[in-house]
């Protein structure tokens, strides 16, 4: 046991404060299923935004990105900055369109956007799919992520440590079924301050230690590669003065993925705990901001204290190796951070834990109660005055999928193999998850394909043509690149091969939400000449020029080349003068 007494005393209180939190907001999250899943959609966007941001990070993610560090440097986090693209795609294109559609989970939209039986059938799967099976996996890595901290920093026994993680999910099961998305938002706020606070001091600390010496120190050290912010477009990768993909790979980082894969918190068109929270803001423009300044924390404000530390992991641990790389962030938390502080960062990842399982849970049960149980197994209950009964369903519903995502937990080795079997059986679904807002000739149909077929393109892809293909095909990110395509081709044949929508669902919703884009069916080819189309599209590059400028401006003043600051700083005010812009003289952020 590596901690003091004042470490000790650090995580009590900090226990302690969370446990008030959700005993003060019982009452707000008890009056209903509404209340409980969505705050009774009274939440500002700072409080929305800030959870969103909390619920990213986790506790494997400081450790993801230390081994993306280590094994690719710098550059190697494109893996996720691309996702940006897709992100603020969300923020000025559906943000208000799903606050707009007052449904009280995503998976309700899908019979508000279609009709009769299939609609029926893809609500329920995608209840038992997202809200069981794929959030258990979300939960497994997770905690894989949390295993490693207590087997390293503890060193607790493989024997013992699911008994640990058990107690921490316990915990945490226990105080965010108190409050409902209430307490779990305003907890949010409280664990990612110290969640940030506890990475900065940590950077700081390893960046300024004896063996690094500084920034100089450290660049010194490194080799040119892992410095690079960006890849250099080749041949195969390879620690080169400049880390080097295939054409293809980075085709499909910048070019696909975004738009093209269903990932957790990154999904194209909006979903999961996004949409959950924008569906609990108050009014349309706060679930705009909120979703803003989630882009922006994610991307821009979060990366670099974890990059650091990974960066210096390289110098101090160099005999590590593999999937044993992500380590080099906890081996920097034992041996760098004094009494007191090493129970502060302590809790500042068990924060980052319980931020991402408090909302896991909240999340899934809201999939599992109101698209599954009041919609299938209990209907009448959807119009029980029993509130309180139906809120302590959900209650029992949240320990259910805790012991489940212990289950999963037990059954994995691989935080990275989970990410990689998510994303590309999502591959190509994307699409469908866009287009069904503005073209009106998407059916259940063509999401049902869309969310079948990447499975068999998966398969297909992986066991069949990687074999016969070769390292080539693999390396230009060839299986990902083909599920979508497959995808893409089955859902567009399902679509024409099946009725389109009756003219009264397609009303309904084009009537209620207004989404603009190809409602011909509706409108009779009636050309809408106030289409802010033109003007979204603006502010989403403008947005997203913006955030990867503060990003990259960010590192380039930590590693003092002061050569590029100028560049990237010019970026950031011309993107951010086009916003403000757009804002004074339209409506797109009001």
């Amino acid at each position: 046991m590596l901690l003091s007494f004042t470490d000790l005393f650090i995580i009590g209180a900090y226990l302690a404060v969370a446990l008030l939190i959700s005993f003060y907001f019982k009452r707000k999250g008890s009056k209903s299923l509404a209340d409980f899943f969505t705050g009774g959609r009274s939440m500002p966007w700072y409080v929305a935004g800030v959870s969103m941001v909390a619920t990213t990070f986790a506790a494997d993610t400081p450790l993801a990105v230390t081994e993306l560090v280590a094994n690719n440097g710098i550059s190697g986090n494109w893996l996720w900055w691309n996702m940006l693209i897709g992100g603020m795609l969300t923020t000025f294109f559906f943000a208000r369109l799903w606050r707009r559609a007052g449904v009280n989970t995503e998976l309700e939209l899908i019979e508000l956007r279609y009709g009769g039986k299939p609609a029926a059938l893809l609500r329920g799967f995608k209840a038992l799919y997202l809200g069981l099976f794929m959030n258990c996996l979300i939960i497994g890595w997770v905690n894989l992520a949390l295993i490693d901290i207590l087997k390293v920093f503890f060193g607790v026994p493989e024997a013992e440590v699911y008994w640990y993680v058990a107690a921490a999910m316990l915990f945490t099961a226990f105080y965010s079924s108190l409050s409902g998305i209430w307490g779990v938002a305003v907890t949010d706020a409280l664990q990612f301050v110290i969640a940030m606070v506890g990475c900065i001091i940590l950077a700081s600390l390893v960046l300024n230690s004896e063996q690094i010496g500084g920034m100089t120190g450290l660049v010194e050290q490194l080799p040119d590669w892992s410095l690079s912010f960006f890849p250099q477009i080749g041949a195969s990768g390879g620690a080169q003065d400049v880390l080097s993909i295939t054409a293809g790979a980075f085709f499909a980082f910048l070019g696909v993925q975004w738009w093209a894969s269903w990932y957790p918190g990154a999904e194209p068109g909006g979903g999961g705990y996004v949409v959950q929270r924008m569906l609990s803001t108050r009014s349309e423009k706060d679930a705009l901001y909120a979703t803003l300044f989630f882009q922006v924390a994610h991307y821009a404000l979060r990366p670099w204290p974890w990059i650091i530390v990974a960066l210096c992991s390289l110098v101090l641990y160099p005999e590590l190796a593999g999937g044993d790389r992500k380590l080099g962030y906890v081996y920097a938390m034992r041996d760098y951070l004094p009494d007191g502080l090493r129970g502060l960062l302590l809790v500042a990842f068990l924060a980052a834990y319980m931020s991402t399982i408090s909302t896991q849970l909240n999340w899934g049960a809201s999939y599992l109660m109101n698209d599954f149980y009041t919609r299938f197994l209990n209907k009448s209950s959807a119009l029980d005055n029993n509130h309180k009964r139906l809120v302590n369903i959900s209650r029992i519903m949240m320990l259910l999928l805790m012991f489940t995502g212990l289950f999963a937990t037990s059954r994995m080795n691989s935080i990275a193999g989970v990410w990689e079997f998510i994303i590309e059986c999502g591959a190509g679904l994307g699409l469908v998850l866009i287009l069904r807002w503005f073209w009106w000739r998407i059916n259940a149909w063509s999401e049902i394909a869309a969310t079948i077929a990447p499975f068999i393109g998966y398969a297909v892809g992986h066991f069949l043509l990687e074999p016969a293909l070769g390292e080539t095909f693999s390396s230009h990110k060839g299986p990902f690149l083909f599920t979508v395509l497959f995808t893409t081709i089955t859902w567009l044949i399902v679509t024409y091969s099946t009725p389109p929508e009756k003219q009264a669902v397609l009303e309904k919703f084009y009537h209620q939400i207004r989404p603009g884009g190809n409602w011909s069916k509706v409108t009779g080819n009636v050309e809408n000449k106030k289409s802010q189309f033109p003007i979204l599209l603006t502010a989403w590059l403008s947005a997203v020029v913006f955030t990867y400028s503060i990003l990259f401006l960010s590192g380039k003043l930590i590693f003092q080349q002061w050569n590029d600051v100028g560049f990237w700083l010019f970026t950031m005010l011309i993107s951010l003068f086009v916003l403000v812009r757009l804002a004074g003289k339209t409506d797109i952020l009001k």
